[in-house]
């Protein structure tokens, strides 16, 4: 639900970053307040994961220019660690496998250390087997999957699942979701997208990641965003990811060549 009086969670002010010698963020401006859910659109090499990996602090990515507020502190400034424990959660498009590494310990630890940050007690093994056995109910998901390591053997729908559950554990302030609903089959997406719908309040925010429409039936964003060579071209309502649905991106070449850029010049 928009709300134009709510606290601005994150601000994004004209942000450039690079990967190497490459830039790839180039002018990007986006306010995200509490209660909304945003989507970001765009074609392959548009600019999207890109901004969720500036945004989570990922060490191969430079930021050149701009600012980036997260509740009124400098996220730049911050580790990322540091900005998890503040209540910044990524759910990636690729979740990787740790063998070795028992699901249920990483979530207990990853949970306690959101606690602590919040001033919250910790929770021993038996309290948090009752919290995180609770929150399976948020992704369907079989108490089993507990006992193994974190994401090995999981097929693509269990790993995004095992994402949501992060999420529900973890209680962001502001989750980035990217790509969530890639390679999920139909009963996957909308248990996924019945998780983030559960999760989200008006004390969050979300920012949903995506190539797809389809994910936008099942999630229904305050704002949606066309993103393309690096900025943001349009921002809309739900019609304008329909709109897209309806035409593709031929649009975004033609606002390209009015900006002085060339159709073709991808990230």
């Amino acid at each position: 639900m928009i709300r134009p009086d709510a606290p601005v969670l994150l601000e994004i002010c004209d942000l450039h970053a690079r990967v190497e010698e490459q830039p790839i963020l180039k002018g990007v401006n986006l306010t995200i307040r509490a209660g909304e859910i945003h989507a970001v659109m765009g074609r392959n090499g548009s600019g999207k994961s890109t901004l969720s990996k500036v945004l989570a602090g990922h060490p191969a990515y430079t930021v050149t220019a701009g600012s980036v507020s997260y509740m009124g502190a400098d996220l730049l400034e911050l580790a990322p660690e540091q900005r998890s424990r503040l209540g910044l959660f990524l759910g990636f498009q690729y979740p990787v496998e740790i063998p070795g590494v028992s699901n249920l310990e990483f979530l207990r630890v990853s949970t306690n250390a959101r606690r602590a940050q919040r001033g919250e007690e910790e929770l021993d093994t038996f309290a948090f087997e009752d919290l995180v056995r609770e929150r399976l109910k948020v992704v369907q998901m079989d108490p089993a999957f507990l006992d193994r390591s974190v994401n090995e053997g999981f097929s693509g729908g269990e790993k995004k699942r095992n994402e949501i559950l992060q999420m529900a554990l973890l209680e962001p302030l502001v989750a980035i979701l990217d790509e969530t609903d890639s390679g999920l089959d139909i009963d996957a997406l909308r248990i996924v997208a019945d998780g983030v719908n559960q999760l989200a309040g008006p004390d969050n925010a979300t920012l949903l990641i995506t190539h797809y429409q389809r994910l936008l039936d099942l999630i229904t964003p305050d704002y949606v965003h066309v993103m393309a060579a690096g900025r943001i071209l349009r921002t809309g309502g739900k019609e304008l990811a329909l709109e897209l649905e309806r035409t593709g991106y031929e649009w975004v070449d033609q606002e390209l060549t009015s900006l002085g850029r060339e159709p073709a010049e991808v990230l």
